[in-house]
């Protein structure tokens, strides 16, 4: 049996004001070929399907058309979990049309773990592989909030609460292959941050939680799961070193830093051996580049034999290049976007991005690298209101942890729920 892992897709995001709709579409499309080509039976989608709670009509035009093709294909399930920035309403909302599909769709966290525990069935209508699927846990759902306690018990009841719930439905997970009486692999989903989780500036993945932000290490998944298929983190990776606790990361580079990662999906297969042992392998396939990005860092002369290098060379799909430039030399140029513009004129390169250090760094004499807010996450423009307001430091932690909560919070609201 072949199980094919991937997550992160953030169907209708956008780099630098620019539509990205044809790079999710081209991915889908190679997505469903991929599945039929190397007969793929089940499909795991471990979170963030879409990039906001309210996605684009075309965005939700891309993931239902996927659906349909898949499940016309030889693929006999889907199974989908929410992720941080999935609306659970609006994924759950046509759960019981798409079951009629064979597509499982996983929105929050039941209040029933039993729910979360699927079985899934062969052609024969014979069952071949348990799946529990976890969604992106919330703080709601998982911690109880008490009048008076620590950020360290926060963070203990969150950990608990993570734990519980895999423990919860591992034990469920083991009740039911017992029942059957097959030994049939046993796979979990999640979507989460684990400790020594690798990310990279800008690629958009937020702390999920307040404090440690709860990143949880491999042991937190019991012994019982053959693979944990996650997401959440965009760089493919294993956890703690392990073959079968992994991260498919992002299909799709989600800002300039992850330009020259190698994109994939993570293919498991398992074997059947005698009627009860079973063996595994995974194997990652690599995603083809639909857009190329490319960020350029140097002098003029440096800057400018790249653009001239890259305005000769063939993109995918004669999409061109789309450039981050970050301006690092001794010269002051003041007219740089000027030059820069005239430098991919008649050609397919096209700047999303432009940053003169330089001019930050001796015209405007600021102490903070950061051009334009857009350099900023929402951490540090709270500090530099508290710089600003002269707000003591011994009191600047605590007002930093209450504003992550607050900010924590309204990231959480599903604003499709009633």
């Amino acid at each position: 049996m072949k199980i094919l892992h991937t997550s992160d897709w953030h169907i209708g995001r956008t780099l630098y004001g620019r539509k990205r709709y044809e790079e999710f579409e081209g991915f889908l499309i190679w997505l469903a070929e991929t599945i039929q080509k190397n007969s793929i039976d089940v499909l795991v989608v471990a979170g963030d399907v879409f990039d906001t709670s309210a996605p684009s009509n075309r965005a939700q035009e891309l993931y239902y058309r996927f659906l349909c093709r898949v499940a016309a294909s030889s693929c006999r399930h889907v199974v989908v979990v929410a992720g941080n920035h999935d609306s659970p309403s609006f994924l759950n909302a046509p759960r019981e049309l798409l079951k009629a599909l064979d597509v499982h769709v996983v929105g929050s966290m039941s209040t029933s773990p039993e729910d979360d525990v699927l079985v899934l069935c062969d052609e024969q209508d014979a069952p071949e592989l348990i799946v529990c699927a976890v969604p992106y846990l919330r703080d709601r759902d998982i911690r109880v909030a008490e009048a008076g306690e620590s950020v360290e018990d926060k963070e203990r009841k969150l950990m608990d609460g993570i734990r519980t719930h895999y423990a919860a439905v591992a034990t469920l997970a083991e009740q039911k292959r017992e029942e059957l009486g097959v030994d049939i692999p046993i796979v979990a989903t999640g979507h989460l941050f684990t400790a020594g989780g690798q990310t990279i500036d800008g690629d958009g993945v937020r702390d999920l939680y307040v404090g440690s932000l709860a990143h949880v290490t491999a042991g937190i998944f019991p012994a019982s799961f053959d693979y944990v298929a996650l997401g959440h983190l965009h760089v493919p990776q294993k956890v703690n070193g392990s073959e079968t606790i992994r991260y498919s990361g992002s299909p799709l580079p989600m800002g300039f830093g992850e330009a020259k990662q190698q994109k994939s999906v993570c293919q498991v297969v398992f074997d059947q051996a005698q009627g009860h042992s079973k063996t595994e392998s995974v194997q990652l396939i690599d995603v083809p580049v639909f857009q190329k990005l490319e960020r350029i860092k140097g002098d003029w002369d440096g800057i400018s034999r790249r653009i001239l290098d890259l305005s000769i060379m063939d993109s995918p799909n004669g999409s061109g290049v789309w450039l981050e430039v970050i301006y690092e030399g001794e010269e002051v140029i003041g007219d740089l976007r000027e030059r820069l513009e005239s430098a991919i004129s008649d050609t397919q390169v096209e700047i999303l991005r432009i940053k003169n250090n330089r001019v930050i760094d001796r015209v405007l004499g600021r102490i903070h690298e950061e051009e334009t807010l857009d350099d900023l996450n929402v951490n540090d423009v709270f500090e530099r209101c508290l710089a600003v307001h002269c707000v003591p430091e011994d009191q600047r932690p605590e007002l930093l942890r209450a504003y992550q909560e607050t900010v924590s919070s309204l990231y959480e609201d599903d604003v499709k729920a009633e």
